[in-house]
């Protein structure tokens, strides 16, 4: 399972690495915790700390929740044997035999053991009750500072793609709209126009989007990642400048799609590499 690095987190003094594939579920290392015990050999604190009956339990549980190839003969074989003074557990044990996808176990120059957030957690407290408030204190800091930095950008990319729109419907309203067509029809052709770029972006139209997002509130566009606002302020600019040129709307459809998708499928490599230079070597 690989794992990119994501950020760092401070407790104590000690620096702890937070590693993510898909930027939900966050895996936190309990090789960087387990040091604020040992230093010198962390790996033996996460032993000791999985060969307790409880931590198996709530292994177990939470493995049951979250994974449903969770090996749960092989589980309850070793909660039996929890406790016992022969009774010997590490991550790559737990992880070969029960399949779990809680914890993960990575060798070579950045390896260690990881864990998700949840059973990090846990795993803090059985540590130290004091060590893991001040790392929830940092971890809520860090949220904090990532929902920001992600607001900001989502409202800046929102902000262009509204001054572009002004600029599109000016073209609608200079080259589309005709002095005899009624209210309705000048209406209609607005809309007309603005769910053409929905379709091209999102692949469906505003009440599309509405009929199948009733529990929603806004609208499509609301809904939008950074990328995805960022390509529609350019549709919106190149409509404009095609509607100038006197496109049919079904031209101007085929070439707004080329430009969508040849768009965003930079933005995401871009963004899919940044990551790749993060990845953790083997």
């Amino acid at each position: 399972m690989g794992k990119m690095v994501k950020d760092t987190i401070k407790a104590k003094g000690i620096d702890i690495g937070i590693y993510t594939s898909d930027f939900e579920n966050e895996y936190i290392s309990l090789t960087d915790i387990a040091r604020y015990r040992n230093v010198e050999d962390p790996r033996f604190v996460i032993q000791n700390w999985m060969r307790n009956r409880n931590t198996l339990e709530f292994l177990g549980i939470w493995e049951t929740l979250s994974n449903p190839n969770f090996n749960r003969v092989q589980f309850e074989a070793f909660k039996n044997e929890a406790g016992l003074n022969r009774f010997v557990m590490t991550p790559l044990k737990w992880i070969e035999n029960t399949n779990a996808v809680g914890i993960v176990s990575k060798s070579g120059r950045y390896g260690g053991t990881f864990a998700h957030s949840d059973i990090a957690f846990e795993f803090a407290s059985w540590i130290s009750p004091e060590f893991k408030v001040y790392i929830i204190k940092d971890y809520k800091r860090l949220k904090t500072d990532e929902n920001s930095r992600l607001s900001l950008n989502w409202n800046l990319n929102r902000e262009i793609s509204k001054l572009n729109y002004r600029i599109h419907t000016d073209a609608i309203k200079d080259n589309l709209i005709l002095p005899e067509l009624t209210s309705l029809q000048i209406s209609n052709t607005y809309a007309s126009e603005a769910d053409m770029l929905n379709v091209v972006l999102f692949g469906k139209t505003s009440k599309e989007w509405r009929e199948q997002s009733k529990n929603k509130k806004g609208n499509i566009r609301d809904e939008a990642s950074i990328n995805e606002l960022l390509v529609l302020a350019n549709l919106e600019s190149y409509n404009a400048i095609l509607i100038g040129q006197g496109k049919t709307q079904a031209e101007r459809m085929h070439l707004l799609r080329e430009l969508a998708v040849g768009q965003l499928k930079t933005l995401n490599s871009i963004v899919s590499n940044n990551l790749k230079s993060l990845s953790l070597n083997d």
